[in-house]
């Protein structure tokens, strides 16, 4: 198990829960536009919010930015290490760094006796494109073996100087190369991981009418989406990482619905979990409809619920039976079923029924609570 630390009152490894994390795309200098993406970001579920923090006036916003924010806040910082200095003596509840790139050990060293005073974590971040010549030439280049001895030389030389509040994290743009760079380091340290595919990609995009050779407007997954749920999800499921990020381009808040989808769908993270069959000609319900609206009505949910939704009678009452709730379709109408309770014909609208059973379960899971 990894060392427990707390960001601002959020606890992040040890075998505390998951978090969550984004970033700002903001200037973080225009205070109210930043602040109103962090807002944005906390009501998604995001649990921190990192920041860019590249100039003086940056480090000057921190304190505004963190007196106002929601969730605490990380702030980046490369080549210039008073901007860290600045930014943990204007409130930072965490520091994303990266000592090589920040002017030497005498430098390190202030840092860290800045965090350290202020009880400010710092995360050792090292991508594929960031790491040193020198183990690059030995290496043939950004392997994982690469990344791993960079971000452990990097803590190593924090604990020189006794601070050991260390976050790592080591991401590559492909796949393999993250999954294999955690696994290195999972098995040679025990500070949390933050772990995530860099630079993975798109988030998805609406297609044009047609495309595929389907009605309507399709919707395309995006690559940057698949990614980061196969690397980050093949690490989670292995019982590697702390914390994650999801990251794509545009809009940070997609970042937090792909986040929050990986961890629920790994059973992380608490929300209603929709089964639901593919359909095919047997099907004698609406399924994509229903399900659709439900996975709307049930957004922002944190209680625990599964909830099936199958079109036929020929995997339908399994599934349904295996779920808190579920609804099959059959010949003589919709049957809804509740776990380890008969099934209850439904007269009315089906997906009217299954959004009243599931109020029901929400408000009897809250009462007990």
């Amino acid at each position: 198990m990894t060392r427990r630390m707390s960001v601002g009152g959020v606890a992040i490894g040890g075998g505390a829960p998951i978090t969550v994390q984004s970033m700002t795309n903001t200037d973080t200098r225009d205070v109210q536009a930043t602040l109103a993406q962090i807002r944005a970001l906390a009501d998604a579920g995001c649990d921190l919010v990192r920041v860019s923090v590249y100039d003086e006036a940056c480090a000057k916003a921190v304190r505004p930015l963190a007196d106002a924010s929601p969730v605490p806040l990380v702030a980046d910082i490369h080549f210039d290490h008073t901007l860290a200095i600045r930014a943990v003596e204007n409130g930072v509840h965490k520091l994303r760094v990266n000592p090589g790139n920040i002017g030497g050990e005498a430098n390190v060293r202030r840092v860290a006796d800045c965090a350290r005073a202020h009880g400010v974590p710092i995360r050792v971040g090292v991508n594929s494109g960031s790491v040193e010549r020198a183990l690059l030439d030995k290496h043939g280049g950004p392997t994982p073996q690469a990344m791993a001895d960079s971000a452990l030389s990097h803590a190593r030389l924090l604990e020189k100087h006794g601070f050991y509040d260390i976050v790592l994290s080591a991401k590559a743009s492909g796949v393999h190369d993250t999954i294999a760079v955690n696994r290195l380091l999972a098995s040679q340290c025990e500070y949390p991981l933050h772990i995530g595919v860099t630079e993975a990609g798109l988030p998805g995009q609406v297609g044009l009418p047609g495309q595929g050779g389907l009605p309507g407007q399709v919707g395309l997954p995006g690559q940057g989406t698949i990614k980061s749920a196969i690397g980050i999800g093949s690490l989670l499921a292995d019982g590697i990482g702390d914390t994650i990020r999801v990251s794509l381009s545009g809009d940070p808040v997609p970042e937090v619905a792909a986040g929050l989808s990986i961890l629920r769908a790994l059973g992380l993270r608490g929300g209603v979990e929709i089964i639901s069959c593919p359909t095919c000609g047997r099907a004698a319900l609406d399924v994509a409809g229903i399900a659709q609206r439900i996975e709307a009505e049930t957004r922002g949910w944190t209680e625990r619920i599964k909830v099936a939704v199958m079109g036929c009678v020929v995997n339908g009452p399994g599934e349904a039976r295996e779920a808190d709730l579920g609804l099959a379709g059959g010949k003589s109408g919709a049957a809804l079923f509740r776990r380890d309770k008969p099934p209850e014909k439904v007269t009315g609208d089906p997906c009217e029924a299954l959004l009243a059973a599931l109020d029901a379960a929400r408000r009897e899971r809250q009462e007990t609570q």
